[in-house]
């Protein structure tokens, strides 16, 4: 079992606390000597965290820096297997990579893999995710689920919905899907998510599947070929938007949609906010692309189009272009 720090236990401590609490009172609870306390203290408070200490009175956490803690996401984060155990990071390649480490070792259903930024980020096709520190947390769930490979980008489906309602928990914002693993803020992608499966080739099961999302959460200055293209959820609402309260939001979210997931009982929500279904689209697959009309999504989370000879056609893999403006 890991060990939590004692910075770790002091941020929880305060984090859950109603009103100041002194020194003397935290390393008591905690099994801590005084002076271990100040030194978490301290440490908070170079990483940003604004800790208020008022004599006979003791310590409160009064905000400061948007700081990934595990502390602060399981503060706001409802029971559930997903999300259950998590590995934070600092920075890391990807956190697809490590979440696949993971899963091929056995870790159990909802391991997440956290990072608040990424060196080699990618999203589909082996493009790649602009994934910057201290704005936008990147993360890996690793899932167990029970269904065939033709249903994968069902995940997908159930991933977006559960972004966007995270993303309108958290913030004054309206969240829209492209189909079929962008979340949108008006016109401007915010999110990018990649499904990544282990497969048995024999049963044509899915052994395991990690769901990569990138979300831009802090306010965000884009490089300029991504400026008319991409947008914050701090940016789209106008204030400060916490890493670890989205991350918790997301966590509570996957666990509600998951059950759903043979079912597809997110699939209307996902209709609803797709933001293609109607739209003149151009198909892109491999080499060939071609314009059609997006008319519907099935249950199956499969992209239903109508090609300019009037034949309807439906795309499970693929990827689709579309103007916004």
């Amino acid at each position: 079992m890991t060990q939590i720090s004692t910075r770790e236990q002091v941020l929880r401590a305060l984090l859950d606390a109603q009103e100041s609490i002194s020194g003397n009172e935290l390393a008591r609870r905690l099994g801590v000597s005084r002076s271990a306390v100040w030194k978490a203290i301290e440490q908070l408070r170079s990483e940003g965290y604004a800790v208020e200490a008022a004599t006979n009175r003791g310590y409160r956490l009064a905000g400061g820096a948007d700081v990934l803690s595990v502390a602060e996401i399981e503060h706001y984060r409802r029971p559930g297997k997903i999300g259950s155990s998590i590995e934070l990071h600092r920075t890391i390649d990807s956190t697809n990579n490590r979440a696949k480490e993971l899963a091929a070792q056995g870790a159990a259903h909802g391991t997440l893999v956290i990072s608040g930024q990424q060196t080699l980020g990618r999203g589909r096709f082996g493009r790649a995710f602009y994934s910057p520190e201290n704005s936008g947390v990147y993360m890996s769930f690793i899932l167990w689920p029970q269904i065939s490979a033709d249903r994968a980008v069902s995940i997908t489906s159930m991933s977006a919905v559960a972004v966007a309602r995270a993303m309108e928990k958290v913030a004054d914002v309206q969240a829209s899907i492209k189909w079929v693993n962008d979340v949108y803020l008006g016109p401007k992608k915010a999110c990018g998510i990649l499904c990544e499966a282990g497969l048995d080739f024999e049963s044509g099961q899915m052994q395991y599947v990690v769901v990569g999302i990138g979300v831009n959460v802090g306010f965000m200055d884009f490089p300029e070929e991504l400026r008319d293209k991409a947008t914050s959820i701090s940016n789209a609402c106008g204030r400060s938007i916490s890493r670890s309260r989205f991350t918790a939001e997301l966590i509570n979210e996957m666990n509600a949609l998951y059950p759903l997931l043979e079912s597809g009982g997110f699939m209307e929500e996902s209709r609803a906010r797709s933001n293609v279904i109607g739209r003149e689209i151009e198909v892109l697959r491999g080499e060939e692309h071609y314009p059609a009309t997006a008319i519907g999504i099935d249950d199956a989370g499969s992209l239903i189009i109508r090609t300019g000879d009037g034949a309807e056609q439906v795309l499970r893999s693929g990827e689709i272009s579309v103007r916004f403006r």
